[in-house]
């Protein structure tokens, strides 16, 4: 689902009278009247690029609620690039601003990502990390290598490095850069090995603790976390669950949206696909005993305490492990319990998904099926999970 395009609409360019104009959606006015911004750009690829990059900005602004109405912040953007270019056109000389190339490669690539991941990673995380750069010469690779090593763990680093290349080869494709600084530098970092308990279920003992904790001290929340225990779902995917999801008789679930609590919008699941799971006794119950008389389908099932939609980050912070939040400390129920002894160690919320697929395979419920369940590949379960837990006693052979 093109959650962006669903809710706010996007912003246009046109050629009018040899020039560039942007084109905004009529949703940000009142009566939807239609409303143009002159660029005084000539209509030429290069502009086309310095406009698509300034349209990306307004529809962040607009998916974010930060939109200047007055279009002012737009203008001085305009301004900057109203300068002679004409010999720019005719001549272009090799792009070696690795900033200016990320900045056109994001538009670029906008188009064919999910509106999270373009803003979350393209927008957000990796444009600060290039912005931060001490030189943006792309003739200065090497040294654009050892600062992101020194500054970084070898992860970001080599994650950094490897979205550079990216940008690079199609810089090198579309004819603004030669060659391709980066290509083949990640290969080079090494990472250090992962922790073999880097999947780290529950134990049913532990689970069946914690479930019995929220009963007892968060009751509100009690049905949520079984939830996330019982179907091995995905946080987002629960939190966008409605009622219009479910069948009549609560016998199956369709998972086909989740929710970013951080930029607070739906969109489609991780893997672009929706999958059905077949509730269980539990599972059934669970549902039947919260369900309104007369659910609506676009009721959610799981809300916070005042009836809104539950912020995955607030929840985590507050209920699940406890914290300081606004200058307020929150006792998490995991924090009593592992002051109480009941469970081994702390794990994040995600973790009752790992639960569910260990304990899924524990029962003897195949890879492939498992896979089917939860939304994942069946390579996926046998690299991560699979080699997971070792039985108590060994079989005889």
């Amino acid at each position: 689902m093109n959650t962006a395009k669903r809710v706010k609409g996007n912003v246009g360019i046109e050629e009018y009278r040899a020039k560039l104009r942007l084109r905004l959606p009529r949703t940000i006015t009142e009566g939807g009247k239609q409303i143009y911004l002159a660029t005084g750009l000539a209509a030429n690829e290069v502009n086309r690029r310095r406009v698509a990059s300034i349209a990306n900005s307004m529809e962040e602004d607009i998916l974010t609620g930060n939109f200047d109405i007055t279009l002012t912040r737009y203008r001085e953007r305009l301004d900057e690039h109203k300068k002679p270019i004409l010999s720019i056109v005719k001549q272009s000389p090799p792009q070696s601003d690795i900033y200016e190339l990320w900045v056109l490669y994001c538009a670029y690539m906008k188009p064919q990502l999910a509106s999270t991941t373009y803003i979350r990673d393209y927008v957000r995380k990796y444009t600060n990390h290039i912005k931060s750069l001490p030189t943006k010469d792309i003739s200065q690779a090497i040294q654009i290598r050892d600062y992101l090593l020194a500054k970084l763990s070898p992860n970001a680093a080599k994650r950094v490095i490897t979205y550079l290349a990216a940008c690079c080869k199609w810089a090198v494709s579309s004819g603004m850069i030669k060659d391709n600084p980066f290509a083949g530098m990640s290969e080079g970092i090494k990472l250090p090995k992962h922790d073999s308990e880097a999947i780290n279920p529950f134990s049913k003992l532990e689970m069946d603790a914690i479930i019995q904790a929220f009963e007892d001290t968060r009751p509100h929340y009690a049905a949520f976390i079984k939830f996330l225990f019982w179907t091995g779902c995905r946080t987002g995917e629960a939190i966008a669950l409605q009622w219009g999801h479910i069948s009549a008789d609560c016998s199956q679930i369709s998972f086909s949206e989740s929710y970013d609590s951080q930029l607070k919008i739906r969109k489609g699941t991780k893997t672009g696909k929706s999958r059905k799971f077949p509730c269980n006794r539990k599972v059934r119950e669970l549902l039947l005993s919260i369900r309104p008389v007369e659910p609506q389908p676009g009721q959610t099932v799981f809300t916070s305490p005042n009836g809104g939609i539950i912020n995955n980050t607030r929840f985590s912070t507050t209920v699940w492990k406890g914290g300081v939040t606004s200058g307020k400390k929150y006792n998490g129920v995991l924090e009593g319990l592992l002051a109480e002894g009941k469970i081994e160690r702390y794990r994040c919320l995600y973790n009752t998904r790992h639960t569910f697929i260990t304990l899924m395979l524990d029962e003897g419920v195949t890879l492939p099926t498992v896979a089917k369940l939860v939304g994942n590949s069946p390579e996926i379960i046998l690299n991560h999970y699979a080699g997971n837990s070792t039985p108590l006693l060994l079989p005889e052979i």
